[in-house]
């Protein structure tokens, strides 16, 4: 397993501006998106290419496009749809399949509600989307989802991370192709499963609290 913790001054900054509570949703909404085109500029480094020849107003040339089949981006619901619109900006050529998982407050175990995905994923680039890495539960069971249905390799793109979440996911998915593209890599878990220091709930954050 790959990590990739995105060290630069922009995504620093907008991360500082999400973790402060006084912060308000249009605001954060907005930087998550900018957030995730940077991340998504990370997490696309491999994509998968084919070599193209194009003309130009000089003379011809070899270029390249996104290769196929097209990669799959996979928000996990709720608050990984607040990533969605940055994702699909830098890659829009890419279909888009969405896991609804809920985390059981008490047991911290994920449970999925919702799937909209094909049903072959053979040769498949996956892109999963998910704020918050904090225990691995709903990411790693939305990576299994995706690998049994056959696809090639999982990249995870999450806003934070923290240490625990990040060994969980890279026990479970041991022999696997997968890689997290993190704005930052937090210190800890605290006894009730949040990041710290975090920035508090991603989808009450996001859209307010239901």
């Amino acid at each position: 397993m790959r990590v990739h913790v995105a060290d630069h001054p922009l995504i620093t900054h907008k991360l500082t501006v999400m973790r402060d509570q006084r912060t308000p949703s249009p605001v954060f909404r907005q930087l998550t998106e900018e957030l995730v085109t940077l991340l998504a500029y990370e997490a696309t480094r491999n994509v998968r290419v084919t070599p193209v020849e194009i003309q130009t107003p000089v003379t011809s040339t070899i270029g390249v496009r996104i290769g196929d089949p097209r990669p799959l981006v996979v928000p996990i619901l709720r608050a990984g749809l607040g990533m969605l619109d940055g994702m699909v900006k830098l890659l829009p050529s890419a279909e888009v399949g969405f896991l609804g998982m809920a985390r059981n407050e008490e047991t911290l175990e994920p449970t999925t509600y919702a799937e909209r995905l094909p049903e072959d994923l053979s040769d498949r680039e996956c892109f999963v989307l998910d704020p918050m890495l904090a225990t691995g539960g709903s990411l790693g069971a939305a990576m299994d989802f995706l690998f049994r249905r056959g696809a090639k390799d999982v990249t995870a793109i999450c806003l934070l991370a923290a240490p625990e979440g990040v060994a969980a996911i890279e026990k479970q998915v041991e022999g696997r192709d997968v890689t997290l593209v993190l704005g930052a890599l937090d210190e800890r878990l605290n006894e009730k499963g949040y990041i710290v220091p975090g920035l508090g709930d991603a989808g009450d954050r996001l859209y307010g609290t239901v």
